[in-house]
């Protein structure tokens, strides 16, 4: 019998007297209560296998019924036993100014489109309008400008918290969202002329941090942040190309020191978090790319090539972009190397594994006339994801 379709019996928590059935039992009616302190008796791990049981939606209910049911789904050794079985699917999130209050989703493995509609309103005044600009992790990192703030929330565990700017007036750039299992931080680029500084939340601390910046600024990668790889973030840098990373912990930047390949047109990076770093790239002359590949660093600083994109896929892409590079970003998905464009609801993906590239077409609910602000991100839903 599948889990999700065992019939859990309600369990009443009032004491009820001793019967010749056994402590605890009504004969009557065939109707069964459990003693209380048969209850509070119950060893924690047989509580624990009980409640693996029961289906996700009725676990979060279970929160706000008891204290100690509450602790017991946060608790190390039942997250440790739990979250590597979830069976919850991923997907391909897209986010455009029209969307509003709601989320298109591609589930990759068995190709089929779903909504997601969040409720924000818990969080948010309903008058707020909210930009989704970064996830990680099963987090989602939304900007606020009438608040001046942030919203970083677990829409599965449907917790939040609304972070302020570091100062006003405030604006940013390449902000990314790193979620880690001791917390979140949120990086970016203070972009006010008089201003090259980087701003790092921790939320262990709840307090931003302020470091120096780098030159040049990152400006060639608007639509694309930080490549979180092995406790720091990875940028690419405009022509002459370079990359540059910015240590999470102790705010310093640092140049890569590697040789990139030549005859780049454009540069992203995309990373699994800690294993690999890709570097995804135009080949070309004159600012017109006739190619783009696909390359990872290895032990000693080398890019080697791994895969080329198929011709007709790269024709395609290279004539909705029109060659503004700036428009083209990156991003990781579960094995899974994206490869998308601001003014194109499409997406082309690579899957690491099979070593196959794939095309994604155009979600059946979105109407012909969006032509541009198509942002697309990696949503890996996570219960203990903490925000």
């Amino acid at each position: 019998m599948k889990r999700k379709d065992m019939h859990i019996k309600p369990i009443s928590f009032r004491s009820s007297p001793k019967t010749p059935d056994g402590p605890g039992v009504k004969s009557a009616g065939g109707f069964q209560e459990m003693d209380s302190e048969i209850w509070s008796r119950l060893p924690e791990e047989v509580l624990e296998h009980i409640l693996s049981f029961l289906p996700l939606k009725t676990l979060m209910n279970l929160r706000s019924t008891c204290k100690n049911f509450k602790s017991l789904i946060y608790s190390p050794s039942f997250v440790s036993r739990n979250s590597s079985s979830s069976s919850l699917s991923s997907f391909f999130l897209l986010s455009h100014p029209q969307c509003h209050g709601h989320f298109p989703l591609y589930d990759p493995v068995i190709g089929t489109w779903r909504n997601l509609a969040p409720s924000l309103s818990i969080s948010v005044p309903c008058t707020a309008p909210t930009t989704l600009i970064s996830s990680s992790n099963g987090l989602f990192c939304f900007s606020i400008p009438n608040l001046s703030s942030f919203l970083v929330c677990n829409l599965l565990a449907k917790s939040s918290r609304i972070i302020e700017f570091p100062s006003y007036p405030f604006g940013f750039e390449l902000l990314t969202l790193v979620s880690t299992p001791f917390g979140y931080k949120i990086f970016m680029l203070c972009t006010r002329s008089s201003c090259n500084q980087a701003f790092v939340y921790d939320s262990r601390t709840h307090s931003w941090q302020k470091f120096n910046g780098f030159d040049p600024i990152f400006s060639a990668n608007y639509y694309q942040g930080g490549v979180y790889f092995k406790g720091s973030l990875y940028f690419t840098s405009p022509e002459p190309f370079s990359i540059v990373c910015f240590d999470l912990e102790n705010g310093v930047w640092e140049r890569l020191e590697t040789n990139l390949p030549i005859d780049l047109t454009f540069v992203r990076l995309v990373s699994d978090g800690e294993e690999k770093l890709y570097l995804v790239g135009g080949i070309g002359r004159n600012g017109i790319s006739r190619s783009i590949k696909l390359w990872d660093l290895d032990d000693e600083r080398n890019w080697i090539e791994v895969e080329s994109l198929p011709e007709m896929m790269c024709r395609k892409l290279m004539s909705v972009s029109y060659h503004n590079y700036e428009h083209v970003y990156c991003f990781w998905h579960q094995n899974t190397i994206c490869l998308c464009c601001y003014t194109w609801p499409e997406i082309v993906y690579y899957k690491v594994l099979s070593r196959t590239w794939h095309w994604l077409p155009k979600c059946p609910s979105l109407p012909e006339k969006w032509s541009c602000g198509f942002r697309w991100f990696s949503f890996v839903p996570e219960l203990y994801a903490l925000a």
